[in-house]
Order: C-alpha cells, then structure tokens, then sequence
C-alpha cells in the first residue's frame, strides 16, 4: 500500500513511526512533513491547507490511503474531494469537522443530545459580550473563540478585567482573525482534565486507551493556553467504571447526533473532557489524533494501525479486531522554543538529538523542525516531542526527562511536571 500522511506536526512523525512498522505498507509519503518524518517517509512539499495539491499528488501516486492529521483541511474539506474522487481518506466530511471547526456549533450539539458539559452563552457582537460579563458576579469565565485558532483560542478567566481583555483580544483586535467573529463564553468548571480517543465509522465506536494532556505553558498548569506541553497514557483518574459512563453518556450520543444531523463522523473523536464532582463534562471535541496525546498513546499500541485506519474510512470498524496495548505506561514531554506559545525565533540547530534516541524506551517525535543544510534546526514553538515508555510511570518520566537533557538548542525549554497529577491515584 501507498500512504499520503497530511501534516507537519508531532502528531504525523508518530503516526508515521506507527503506519511503517505495518507489512500492509510499501511507501510513506508525508506532506509537508518535518525533519522527523523524513526518517520514516518521504516528505512532499505540498502545504497541508493545499487541498489542490494534495489532491492532485494523491490521484498522480495513486495513493491508497490518505490520513489527515491536524484539523485545518479537514475544515477545509479535503476529505470530501477525496473521497469523491474514490479514494480512501482517514478523516471526517468538512461537515462533521465542524465540531472543531466551531465552538458555537459543538455547544449546540451537547446541548441538543443532553451530553453533560459547561453552561454557557454565545456573542456574535464585541458590546454585547462585554456587558454581560460586566453584569455577571465575580466568577471565574472560560472564553473560546468559535473558529480554529490553533489551540490556542481559549482563555481561562480568574475575573471580569481578564474575561474582557480576552474579548478585547479575540473580537475587538481579532489576534484569532475570523475565528474570532463570535465567542463562546462559559462558566469554568473545576476538576481535573483527560483525553478520552475512540475510532468510529459513525456506526461503530472503538475507544483508544486514555491520555492527559497538559495545556497550560508552566509547571502547576500556571501560564497561557498552548497547543499541548506534554501528555501521558494511560490517565489513572479514568477507571473502568468511569470509562464506560465516557462511552455511554459522551461518545455514544455524539455520533448518534451528528447521525441525526446528516454529518456521520468517520475518523478519530476526541474529547477533551473535565472530570468533575458532578461526573464528567465536555470542554470541547476534536476531529483528529490529539497532539501531543497521539505520541504516548501510539508508544503503547501494540497492533498494526493500518487495517484499523482502513476499517474505519471504509465503514467497517466492526469487523476488526480489539486493539491491543502495551500495558507499561508512556510519557510525552515537549520541549519548545523560547517565547512559545508567543513570538518565537526560528533556525536554531538542535544537538543531541542522536544521544537522547539511545536512551532505553525513548523515542524523540519532531514537531516544529526542518532540515537545513544537513542540520535538524527549529521551525515552530512546539519543536519536540521526547517520549518514553517505562514498567512504571515514575519510570517513563525519568527516562524521558533524561532524554530532555541531553537535547539542547538556545532557549530550549519544556514543562517538568508531566504526569505528576497521576501520583495521586498511584502506589509509586
């Protein structure tokens, strides 16, 4: 088989890493690709939002597959056009990825099908936003731009002076752009965070093992949203009994609802949810692999991915088999560039790259890297994705933070608290 992987992230190195180590597969293209996936595939330079291009590649290769990985032409619709064009796409409709598309729409969404998540209130108009805020007692607000903002469209509020900056930021200066033409504004719920993954054909509903991702920039989840600073597998606050609430009161109601809307979702559902004493509730649904949740949760599987991939595009998830795991636990912690989730400088070369690789059960993921002159150099915030596994979770943290050690660049930095919430709910 020929496949077109879509993406340039942490998220397409490790879904490359996996897609090669199936014998289902001769050739592995990634589109742009980093200098990560150059060692599993061959990077074509066709811009993940060039839905012509790629399409144009995959009809010229006669590609049998394509996996989308990040959201944005999956909003666009490029799984439409392929799959008009007869070819098999591992991702859902343009119409169906407006779940992460719009934050407005996914609220109306749970609303409509009961699924447990946060109260909350649209604005399309900056004033009127920013007088209900005023007019509200002083709580703590979450503010969402409705559109794709790279993971980073979300504030967290603590009071009113910092709700309305967020509004004047996302409406009245649009640093989100068009994303930023109407915003959800909710209340915060308390608890703690997880990463609940599940393939589904819109029929059939096959839940990935847990994650936890770790938004905020800082150690003690302390500073502004990112894309992700790290996440591990499995989540020890999602016990069995929890798991199965997830499937039954989230997941199964979210595709029968977008069934019902005539959007049936193929792909990957991911939600991001807030375990809180009331149960578990919904932040939000994305349309694709986590990142950097895939990287952990792809360490730890164990069966070949692509007849999965297949079943699902092909609506026969039914028929495969259960996927098995490895039970030892993975960590992922990225290391990123000075001034993330800011302005950040690019071109920096990365050393020791091939010394943190021989560290026992680590594998380094590229994110933000490109390949000049011969070097491995930086070229996004999120740069790397240093992830390990280990017998004990405290184990997998050790070996992926000595990795993180020995990989160097100016102004490297990553969080050094991934995991430490598990301890909690572990004898270690």
């Amino acid at each position: 088989m020929k496949i077109l992987i879509v993406g340039q992230g942490g998220r397409e190195h490790a879904l490359a890493w996996k897609i090669r180590q199936s014998p289902l597969v001769k050739e592995i293209f990634c589109a742009p690709g980093n200098a990560g996936t150059a060692l599993e595939a061959v990077n074509v330079d066709i811009a993940a939002t060039d839905i012509e291009g790629l399409v144009n590649f995959a009809r010229k290769q006669k590609i049998d597959l394509t996996v989308i990985g990040p959201e944005a032409p999956l909003v666009a619709g490029l799984a439409d056009i392929l799959d008009k064009e007869g070819m098999r796409v591992f991702g859902p409709s343009k119409q169906a990825a407006e779940l992460e598309g719009s934050k407005v729409f996914a609220k109306d969404l749970l609303r409509t099908a009961a699924i447990p998540t946060a109260e909350a209130q649209v604005f399309s108009n900056a004033q009127a936003a920013e007088a209900y805020v005023e007019g509200r007692e002083e709580t703590r607000l979450v503010v969402k731009a409705d559109g794709l903002a790279s993971g980073k469209g979300v504030s967290v509020c603590q009071n009113k002076e910092e709700a309305l900056e967020a509004l004047k930021r996302i409406m009245r200066a649009r640093e989100f752009g068009d994303a930023g033409a109407r915003v959800v504004i909710e209340e915060c719920l308390d608890g703690e965070e997880a990463s609940i993954l599940a393939l589904t054909d819109g029929e059939t509903i096959l839940p990935l093992e847990t994650a936890q991702d770790h938004k905020a920039a800082y150690d003690e989840d302390k500073g502004p949203n990112t894309g992700g600073m790290g996440a591990y597998s499995p989540a020890p606050l999602i016990s069995p009994l929890l798991m199965d609430n997830i499937i039954g009161q989230i997941l199964v109601p979210a595709v029968h609802a977008m069934k019902r809307r005539n959007r049936p979702f193929r792909g990957i559902l991911y939600a991001g949810l807030m375990i809180t004493h009331q149960g578990p509730k919904v932040l939000e649904f994305n349309v694709r692999f986590g990142d950097p949740e895939a990287q952990p949760l792809l360490m730890r599987m164990k069966s070949d991915i692509v007849p999965v991939l297949l079943a699902a595009s092909e609506g026969r998830l039914r028929e495969v088999d259960p996927i098995t795991w490895d039970p030892r636990p993975s960590i992922c912690v990225v290391m990123a560039a000075e001034g993330y989730p800011g302005n950040y400088q690019k071109g920096q070369v990365i050393r020791g790259l091939e010394e943190a690789a021989r560290v026992e059960g680590v594998k380094v993921f590229h994110a933000g890297t490109e390949l000049k002159n011969g070097e491995v150099v930086t070229a996004g915030g999120r740069v790397l994705g240093v992830t390990a596994v280990g017998d004990r979770l405290s184990d997998a943290k050790l070996r992926a933070y000595q990795a993180v050690k020995l990989i160097r660049w100016p102004g490297a930095w990553c969080r050094h608290d991934i995991s430490d919430k598990a301890r909690q709910y572990l004898n270690e």
